[in-house]
């Protein structure tokens, strides 16, 4: 019992030692700090509940990263059944902004950070995990239970969505 309680003070220490990255990730995935932030505790309140599902030996960062994915589909199609509500403080935050000034005084982190936000759900995962957390594809793939083609092919059309949002349709002209 003893030794149990020593592992899994060790896991929680571990996932403790994740939650900025599995944050990043959950803000990245739900396009607002606030739902990224419920998706987080969402996450680890499953994940420290359904630990005993974990396979030692496996990383515990990516089995957190699908339940995040997972979590995250379930909440968008319950939200697509519900129909779409906006957070109050987002209208008025909407109602009140100047959009060429805003379009106008932008930096370029801030337009990716937008662009990003309009990619769909399967290439803007893939973004945060590839992009911003660092994973290879492979571990990509592994985390998403999709092959490594898919996961090539959604971050190129992702990539270039982004670009054609900073840069808009260029000219090879040779």
């Amino acid at each position: 019992m003893h030794a149990g309680n020593a592992e899994m003070e060790s896991v929680k220490a571990r996932i403790v030692a994740f939650l900025p990255r599995l944050r990043r990730f959950c803000m990245v995935l739900s396009r607002s700090e606030d739902r990224g932030d419920d998706l987080m505790q969402a996450t680890v309140e499953r994940a420290l509940t359904r630990i005993d599902q974990w396979q030692p030996g496996t990383s515990l960062e990516s089995w957190m990263f699908r339940i995040a994915q997972n979590i995250h589909i379930d909440e968008a199609r319950a939200s697509a059944r519900r129909g779409t509500s906006i957070d109050i403080d987002e209208a008025v935050s909407i109602a009140g902004d100047d959009g060429r000034a805003i379009v106008e005084g932008r930096s370029d982190l801030e337009r990716a950070k937008m662009a990003m936000a309009t990619l769909p759900d399967d290439q803007r995962a893939l973004m945060a995990l590839v992009v911003l957390d660092g994973r290879t594809y492979k571990e990509a793939a592994e985390i998403l239970d999709i092959p490594i083609g898919t996961v090539m092919s959604r971050i190129a059309r992702a990539r270039q969505s982004i670009d054609r949002a900073l840069y808009g349709e260029r000219q090879d002209n040779g």
